[in-house]
């Protein structure tokens, strides 16, 4: 009652204020002629969305809010250039903090722990909707746009408009984040190499099929092994067949939990992820909330045969096919790699890179011409030797709005207001034009990324097909994102410096995630912290009793059948 009396109070105030709302009106004209074009709003609709954003705004004008997101270049234009014009149009002043995905994980982490409010907002990964659906200290946007802040819900947010809501839906149906940018990992090559005819017969003479876009691990593995040991050298410079990243650091855990194990075939079939058996190797059972396990003696496939074959060949590919020093570069440093223009395909590629991989020649960009068109293309990722048609084929992050219960209602509302003008209509298209990482279906079928499609490479193509469902973001499965995604870069870095082999660091990550989910459970059971849908583990069992029988598939006899490739103009045919 207090806050709402403060708001009206403010409210009443301004109306004193001789030409506030003009001159807020007159930013918001100066904003959209001068930068919020092009848009899929008309200008008379932007200014009507704008006053919208004035008018709600009213009650918080001259508060200062903070919110933190990850640095990639969606955010950095956010928190450089968006914030200015939320301030001049709505008299809010935002500091919009950039950090390393790590860090932003563990201010979420500590802000859910000590319910302090340490931001009023943050772009948190749709990754985490399994946890938040459970510990409840985030907000349920559902209920928070229907009740508590329903006056600050813009009636043109347009939810269905949005791409990746799927992704921030919880076990519950309910919507827990806002999705502010997005982006697919896909699959990277050089188009002008494998175009080459010489090269193309060279390489259909050693292996006796086509050099094209690679459909399974067996055709990455033959061309990445081509380029390295039989190319060799393009134009007078080194060639490499493969790039990834190998230093223990958080980040070399996503690169696994990003859908590697699914990529590779670990988990079960099921959109938009397996069930019962997820991308991390956790058993959940049709129906339940309860994760049952990790360990494939307790059901899972963390360290089954699939999983194990999956970081063999991550290991095996970043050693023998990736330019030296590879296995010791993060995520972060792995980044200008490709733009050297001397590795041939990656299988690990995020579209987040697309910005950065569009830039012209004379800013040392080696992958497009004089002229400064694309040398590349993506693709859709090749999969596994275990993979099955019904799973996934690959990743999605969903970079989300998200709100926490620790945070005082006037600045969650403040926040909110923010988080849907970064994502509003007026302001999507140019912002998509500068992060190319989409979230909405008016902007990727705006006419302007229909005449810029060309200079991207196939992301346009992409995220107009009716395939951009089958990469999806980390399910319901994971209980407690930051708690057991912090097991993996330990284990998988161990594999790396040859500490332990596949089978050991996995049978250890299993065991850990297990330990980790018995911790949730007995927390659960006692004090009810996961609301009733904290892990229940299966009892141990020999291995046996799962292994090809509704648990962790069977080893195959051949990890590696024959290599299949398809021509690219196909993929962008089936993609129309």
């Amino acid at each position: 009652m207090k806050a709402h009396l403060k708001a009206s109070v403010a409210a009443l105030a301004l109306l004193w204020l001789p030409g506030q709302a003009m001159a807020d009106m007159a930013a918001a004209e100066k904003w959209i002629d001068d930068e919020f074009q092009p848009s899929s709003l008309s200008r008379e609709e932007q200014l009507a969305e704008m006053e919208w954003f004035i008018k709600a705004a009213e009650p918080f004008q001259g508060m200062e809010i903070n919110v933190l997101s990850e640095t990639i270049p969606t955010h950095t234009y956010e928190s450089e250039t968006l914030t200015k014009a939320f301030e001049e149009i709505t008299g809010i002043k935002v500091n919009h903090q950039l950090l390393g995905e790590g860090e932003v994980v563990q201010a979420v982490q500590t802000q859910m722990q000590t319910n302090r409010n340490l931001y009023d907002a943050y772009v948190n990964d749709a990754d985490l909707v399994g946890t938040h659906s459970r510990l409840q200290s985030a907000v349920n946007l559902t209920d928070w746009m229907g009740g508590e802040g329903a006056d600050v819900t813009s009636p043109t947010l347009d939810l269905e408009d949005f791409i990746g809501v799927a992704s921030a839906t919880g076990p519950d149906g309910k919507l827990w984040q806002l999705p502010d940018q997005q982006f697919a990992n896909l699959y990277w090559f050089r188009k002008d190499w494998f175009d080459r005819p010489e090269i193309k017969e060279k390489f259909k003479e050693k292996y006796g099929y086509e050099l094209g876009v690679p459909v399974n691990w067996s055709a990455y593995e033959d061309i990445a092994d081509f380029f390295t040991n039989d190319v060799k050298e393009i134009d007078g410079v080194r060639v490499y067949g493969h790039m990834d990243y190998g230093k223990r650091a958080p980040d070399l855990g996503w690169r696994m939990t990003d859908a590697w194990l699914s990529m590779a075939g670990a988990g079960s079939k099921g959109l938009p992820n397996g069930r019962p058996i997820d991308e991390w190797g956790i058993r959940m059972e049709e129906g339940s909330c309860n994760p049952s396990g990790a360990s494939v003696s307790r059901g899972g496939a963390a360290n089954g045969p699939a999983a194990v074959y999956a970081i063999r060949k991550w290991d095996e590919w970043l050693r023998q096919y990736a330019p030296p020093g590879a296995a010791d570069l993060d995520f972060y440093q792995s980044l200008p790699a490709l733009s050297q223009g001397n590795v041939a395909q990656q299988i690990f590629w995020y579209t987040a890179f697309t910005a950065d991989m569009v830039k012209a020649k004379s800013e040392g960009n080696n992958t497009v011409d004089d002229e400064g068109n694309l040398l590349w293309k993506m693709a859709p990722s090749p999969h596994g030797a275990y993979w099955e048609e019904g799973m996934k084929l690959g990743y999605q992050d969903v970079g989300s709005w998200t709100l926490f219960q620790s945070t005082p209602v006037d600045r969650r509302k403040a926040a909110w207001l923010y988080a849907q003008f970064v994502t509003s209509k007026t302001v999507d298209v140019k912002k998509s034009h500068v992060g190319l990482t989409i979230i909405r279906d008016s902007t990727v079928n705006h006419e302007s990324f229909t005449e810029r499609s060309p200079k991207l490479g196939g992301l346009v193509e992409f995220y107009r097909s009716p395939d951009r469902v089958l990469w999806t973001d980390t399910g319901v499965n994971v209980p407690d994102y930051p708690k057991l995604a912090q097991i993996w870069w330990q284990q998988i870095g161990d594999v790396n410096s040859g500490a332990f082999t596949p089978q050991e660091a996995m049978d250890r990550l299993a065991g850990e995630m297990d330990l980790t989910m018995a911790r949730m459970q007995a927390a659960d059971e006692s004090a009810n912290v996961y609301g009733g849908c904290g892990p229940r583990l299966n009892e141990e069992k020999d291995p046996s009793e799962w292994i090809g029988k509704g648990g962790a598939k069977a080893k195959l006899e051949n990890e590696k059948p024959q290599g299949e490739t398809i021509v690219y103009e196909e993929i962008v045919k089936r993609w129309q």
